[in-house]
C-alpha cells in the first residue's frame, strides 16, 4: 500500500485522537495537526508524529506551543488563518476535519480549494455552508467522505446502488441520548452532568449535549441532505438504543440495507481514510448473540423539538440552517455554563429560525455574518 498523507484538524478531540490511532496502525504520515487550545495534548502528538505543520486556533495557545516546540522542525501557526494554512499545506493529503462547530467551515473550503480529499467529521461544515461546500467540491472534483458513524453507514450501504433512482429513503439511527423516554416536565430541571452521561459513546461536551437534546440528529439530517443529494422528506430517523445499527437505506423495492458494528468510531474513521479499500481494524468484532435484542423506536418529536426545527430549516433553505446551527452552538454553551435550562436550547434555536435571514444564494461572508447574528440573537433572549 502506498504511503498516505493525513492532516488532522481538531486532533486533540475524541475523533482526532482516534484518527491518529488509525494513522499509527497503518503507518500513515501526518502532515499537519490543529487544535483550539489544548497545548499539552497537541505537543505530545507533534512529538510522536512529527508533522510539518501545527496550528492552534487560539493565538495565545499558539505562542505557547511555538515555545514548547522550538526544538522541533514543526512550523507552528496561529489563529483561523493558521488552521486554514494547515488544511491546505499539502494537496496530496487527506484532510480529516474533526473541528467542533462552525469553526470547521473555513478550513474545509480552504482544503477543497487546494484540491485535498476531505474526510468530514465536522457536520457543521455542511449544516452551515452546505451549498458553498458541495458546489466547490463539485467544481474541484473533490471527494467528501463522511466520518460520522451514521453517514459512513449510509455511504457504505450505498456502495451497491447502480442508480440514484433506486434509492427510496435514508434512515438515520439515533441512540436517544441519556433522556430517552423522558417527558418535557421531567426535563425542565435536568443538570449539565445528567446531560453529559451518554449511554453508548464517549464524545466531547458540546456533541454530547447535542445528543441529549437530539439536536445532533437534526444536524445529521441536514448533513445527509447535502452529502447524498436527497430531499429532507426522504430522510427518516429511528431511535436505536444499542447503537449497533449505525444507519440504513431503503431501496425502491423496499429492500433495506444496514451497516452494523460495535459502537467504535475507528471503523468509520478508517473507512474514510482507506476508501475504497478495507483493512484490518483494532475494533472489537460484532457478535450479535452477545447483544440478543436490538430495539427501534419512533423519536418523540414533541419533547425533542430540535429535530423538526432542523428539518424545517433545511426545507426553507438558504441561511436558515446556518442560523439554526449557530443558535444551537450558543444555546448549548449557555446551558453548559448554567445560564439557561435544558429545554431553553430548543426554544432559542426555534426563535432564531423564525427570525433568520430569508435568502437562497449566499456567500461565505453571508454565513459568517449569520453566525454572528444568531449568537447575538440567542444571547439577547436570555
Amino acid at each position: 500500500m502506498s504511503e498516505k498523507v493525513i492532516s488532522v484538524l481538531g486532533s486533540t478531540g475524541s475523533i482526532g485522537e482516534q484518527a491518529l490511532d488509525v494513522a499509527h496502525l497503518h503507518g500513515y504520515r501526518i502532515n499537519a495537526l490543529t487544535a483550539a487550545k489544548n497545548v499539552d495534548i497537541i505537543e505530545k502528538q507533534v512529538r510522536e508524529f512529527k508533522p510539518a505543520f501545527a496550528a492552534m486556533a487560539d493565538e495565545k495557545a499558539a505562542a505557547d506551543l511555538k515555545i514548547r516546540l522550538a526544538d522541533t522542525s514543526t512550523k507552528v501557526l496561529g489563529g483561523v488563518g493558521g488552521v486554514c494554512e494547515c488544511a491546505a499545506a499539502n494537496n496530496e493529503a487527506i484532510v480529516l476535519n474533526s473541528i467542533v462547530g462552525m469553526a470547521g467551515l473555513e478550513p474545509t473550503l480552504t482544503a477543497i480549494e487546494k484540491g485535498c480529499k476531505i474526510a468530514l467529521a465536522n457536520k457543521e461544515t455542511l449544516v452551515a455552508g452546505g451549498q458553498l461546500v458541495m458546489n466547490k467540491a463539485k467544481e474541484k472534483c473533490i471527494d467528501i467522505l463522511p466520518v460520522d458513524s451514521e453517514h459512513s453507514a449510509i455511504f457504505q450501504a450505498l456502495q451497491g446502488m447502480n442508480s440514484k433512482k433506486e434509492l427510496k429513503r435514508i434512515i438515520l439511527t439515533a441512540s436517544g441520548g441519556p433522556f430517552f423516554g423522558k417527558t418535557k416536565d421531567e426535563l425542565k430541571n435536568v443538570t449539565v452532568a445528567q446531560a453529559l452521561k451518554h449511554p453508548n459513546w464517549s464524545m466531547g461536551a458540546k456533541i454530547t449535549i447535542d445528543s441529549a437534546s437530539m439536536m445532533n440528529k437534526g444536524l445529521e439530517l441536514i448533513e445527509a441532505v447535502w452529502l447524498f443529494d436527497v430531499e429532507p422528506k426522504d430522510v427518516d430517523i429511528v431511535v436505536h438504543r444499542q447503537s449497533i445499527v449505525h444507519s440504513l437505506i431503503e431501496y425502491v423495492d423496499n429492500s433495506v440495507i444496514a451497516q452494523l458494528g460495535v459502537p467504535d468510531m475507528r471503523i468509520p474513521i478508517q473507512y474514510a481514510l482507506t476508501y475504497p479499500e478495507r483493512f484490518v481494524s483494532p475494533v472489537k468484532q460484532l457478535k450479535l448473540e452477545e447483544w440478543k435484542t436490538l430495539t427501534f423506536d419512533k423519536p418523540d418529536y414533541e419533547t425533542f423539538e430540535c429535530i423538526n426545527i432542523c428539518r424545517s430549516a433545511i426545507e426553507k433553505g438558504g441561511l436558515c440552517t446556518a442560523a439554526v446551527n449557530s443558535a444551537n452552538e450558543k444555546a448549548n454553551e449557555l446551558f453548559r455554563e448554567g445560564r439557561i435550562g435544558f429545554l431553553d436550547i430548543a426554544r432559542l434555536v426555534g426563535e432564531a429560525l423564525e427570525n433568520s435571514p430569508k435568502v437562497n444564494e449566499y456567500t461565505l461572508a453571508d454565513v459568517l455574518e449569520t453566525d454572528k447574528w444568531a449568537r447575538s440573537f440567542v444571547e439577547s433572549r436570555v
